[in-house]
């Protein structure tokens, strides 16, 4: 059996059509885009689409749309940006958020004295949003709610309808770190009123290095980092062209296949959980799984049956067989920390046995899913 990969949570595999138009954006757009002669414009035209191409899907406007390296520049820009210059003093989040909001929270608590609120989680991991509504109209202080669409451990999705209708009602900031969910999922930011969200073009086929961030013109932020007039004078620094042209294509690409290739993908982890269910009693599945509109069809966390001397070699095992997942958040992974995410909503018992997650895309199959199941018997039974 080949080697299988099963961590597009992690990052994706690049599409063939996106590594075409990087290398030809490498030979024949070399320009920089902040030059007036004709190298420079043809650069800037790049970008100046891309950004077009991504603010027409979203419903948003271009002048909304800043190219960042990813997600967590993203994130750190919002948040930082938004205590700095949105006069926030109190940041409403979760204790499963990624580090890169998690992280950001705890440092600008210490910088600028930021309240900061957890809101509870149900039993799943999923927010209590009577809690949030609690937490939001607790007093007058000026709040930022920061809760990511699709959790990107367990797979749950927020409802970012109710929890924007929460936020204007209270007149409170929505920030959600959608890294996991552009690409995946439709969004409308005429219809859904979000005010920050953020993404990562190597998390939809496209390259490492390369995200932006969405941030509603109505919020008047400075810029984070400084230096020339790059992207509207709000982020400093000679663009990527060639990333941003590879974005651009995976983006595209993502969505004009997008029902297609999630029904494809969601039927691989339909097929995942059935077989592995059939094949190892006492496996659990970790978040809200009872159906496809509460767990994104990208991923799935799995806790399986065994002591917790036998699941400090699972992972090294699966590797020996070829099998690439996650153990935890892949951010963490060679931390040696348990995940904060598994530690908060599970109970004591399951806390003890491993918990591995596989996250799928367009390139897996069934025989692929079929070899991993049996690898993961054997072991569990061995």
């Amino acid at each position: 059996m080949k080697p299988v990969y099963l961590d597009s949570a992690a990052t994706t595999r690049v599409r063939d059509e996106v590594i075409e138009v990087i290398q030809d954006t490498l030979l024949n757009f070399y320009g920089n885009p902040s030059s007036t002669h004709a190298f420079g414009r043809a650069s800037k035209s790049i970008i100046e689409t891309t950004r077009k191409t991504i603010a027409k899907e979203l419903n948003a406007s271009p002048q909304e749309i800043i190219f960042t390296s990813g997600g967590t520049e993203a994130d750190n820009m919002i948040l930082r940006c938004a205590v700095r210059d949105a006069n926030v003093t109190t940041i409403i989040t979760s204790p499963i958020e990624h580090h890169a909001v998690l992280h950001t929270v705890e440092e600008l608590r210490n910088e600028y004295n930021v309240t900061v609120e957890y809101v509870k989680l149900q039993d799943c991991g999923t927010p209590d949003y009577q809690d949030l509504e609690r937490l939001l109209s607790a007093n007058d202080e000026r709040k930022l709610v920061s809760l990511m669409h699709v959790n990107n451990e367990v797979g749950n999705i927020l409802d970012v309808d109710k929890v924007a209708a929460l936020c204007v009602a209270n007149n409170a900031l929505f920030h959600s770190d959608t890294v996991q969910s552009i690409g995946h999922y439709k969004w409308d930011v005429q219809k859904t009123p979000i005010d920050f969200m953020t993404a990562a073009a190597h998390k939809f086929h496209g390259p490492k290095g390369i995200g932006f961030a969405f941030i509603r013109k109505s919020n008047a932020l400075k810029p984070l980092i400084f230096g020339g007039s790059q992207e509207r004078g709000f982020r400093a620094g000679t663009e990527p062209v060639h990333n941003i042209k590879g974005l651009e294509k995976a983006f595209v690409l993502a969505y004009e296949n997008l029902d297609e290739e999630r029904a494809y993908v969601e039927g691989l982890k339909d097929y995942f959980k059935k077989e592995i269910k059939n094949a190892i009693t006492g496996v659990k599945f970790n978040g809200d799984c009872s159906d496809n509109s509460k767990s994104t069809y990208t991923l799935i966390n799995v806790c399986l049956p065994m002591s917790a001397e036998k699941a400090l070699t699972l992972q090294f095992q699966l590797d020996l067989k070829g099998i690439a997942c996650s153990k935890g958040s892949a951010c963490q992974s060679g931390s040696g920390k348990g995940s904060h995410v598994l530690e908060q909503i599970l109970n004591e018992e399951d806390k003890l046995k491993p918990s591995v997650r596989f996250s799928f895309c367009k390139y897996n199959t069934k025989e692929e899913i079929d070899y991993v199941i049996g690898v993961l018997k054997e072991f569990v039974e061995k």
